[in-house]
């Protein structure tokens, strides 16, 4: 099979070439391209396409794939919230994604921006870069005995858990289905809004769907905790960022850590140093000193990107050797 690889930076390409050296059958050929209306050309020649978490894969690009005789489409993330697949089933392309890359790089994401965010080491580094030692407005809180509410206990959520468990807290739980192994760590599961009202932190850890979009907006900030901390490592668009900002100004958020943005399609992952970007939400966000916005970077190991390729490449040869009367079965499911 040829592979067009889409929206591949140089270290993807590192740990594809790496994981693509014992299987022959496949060749990949890399675009820096991001998959969209205006890119999908590129894909005309090629047996699949691979694709990263800001790609367009909306019906018309689908459309356009399918008249391209593309016979797989290869995340190489856990969402797929990004990709029509209705459209997808509706021409039996199947939809595969890496499911399970390395929980642990997100849920300690998680952790690394509620430590900076507590103990305020984002502005201690500066200030000792500038020769000011001085601790005053440094003042952090104990872990220890705080509640922290976690919204999505799938993998990266139970890791974030038990992470937060080590720290001393109690852990209230909120999802669709509870985990036995967290509830014998301890952790309760709880209705959101018992976990609104209890949380001193609370991280979101779920997927991006019609229930969860804009999850943080005025009227869940509204029952949580005066000067609650808010983190989000999943998807931008569980947090309506003008209303996190409104909640900001009044004090109800004390805390904001985002590794995600809702707009984040537009910047993220390209070097935006020279250039204004054009968006006044985010740019406001950036000017609070309680804030600390990451660039989608909470899956970033070394551990992670070559799970990850291992992943796609193994989701393509299962493609590729699935027998015909097994393909449209195949592309039901993802």
């Amino acid at each position: 099979m040829k592979i067009a690889v889409f929206s591949c930076k140089p270290y993807d390409k590192r740990t594809l070439n790496k994981a693509v050296e014992t299987s022959s059958d496949l060749e990949l050929v890399y675009f820096e391209s991001r998959l969209s209306m205006e890119t999908v050309s590129l894909a005309e020649g090629f047996d699949g396409v691979s694709c990263f978490v800001n790609d367009d894969l909306c019906r018309e690009v689908i459309n356009q794939l399918a008249a391209y005789n593309i016979r797989a489409i290869a995340m190489r993330c856990a969402g797929y919230n990004n990709v029509d697949l209705y459209c997808a089933k509706a021409h039996n392309i199947p939809v595969f994604h890496v499911p399970d890359y390395s929980p642990t790089s997100v849920a300690e994401h998680a952790v690394a921006l509620i430590m900076a965010l507590n103990r305020k080491t984002h502005r201690a580094y500066h200030r000792v870069k500038e020769g000011n030692f001085a601790l005053e407005g440094l003042m952090g809180f104990n872990l220890e005995g705080k509640t922290v509410g976690c919204i999505g206990t799938g993998r990266i959520g139970a890791a974030f858990c038990r992470i937060m468990n080590g720290f001393g807290c109690n852990i209230l739980c909120y999802d669709i289905s509870e985990n036995p192994d967290l509830q014998t760590l301890g952790a309760e599961y709880v209705d959101l809004a018992t976990l609104y009202k209890e949380s001193d932190i609370i991280s979101l850890h779920c997927p991006l769907n019609a229930s969860t979009h804009h999850l943080i907006n005025d009227q869940s900030i509204a029952q949580m905790k005066e000067g609650v901390m808010i983190i989000n490592t999943s998807r931008g668009a569980l947090v309506n960022a003008q209303q996190a900002i409104d909640g900001l100004y009044q004090g109800k958020i004390g805390y904001l850590g985002l590794d995600v943005y809702e707009q984040e399609g537009a910047i993220f992952f390209e070097d935006m140093s020279d250039h204004i970007i054009h968006d006044s939400v985010f740019q406001l966000l950036l000017t609070f000193p309680n804030v600390i916005v990451t660039g989608h970077q909470g899956y970033f190991t070394d551990t992670a990107l070559e799970h990850i390729a291992q992943t796609t490449l193994d989701n393509l040869k299962q493609m590729q050797n699935t027998p015909p009367q097994y393909k449209r079965e195949l592309a039901l499911s993802t």
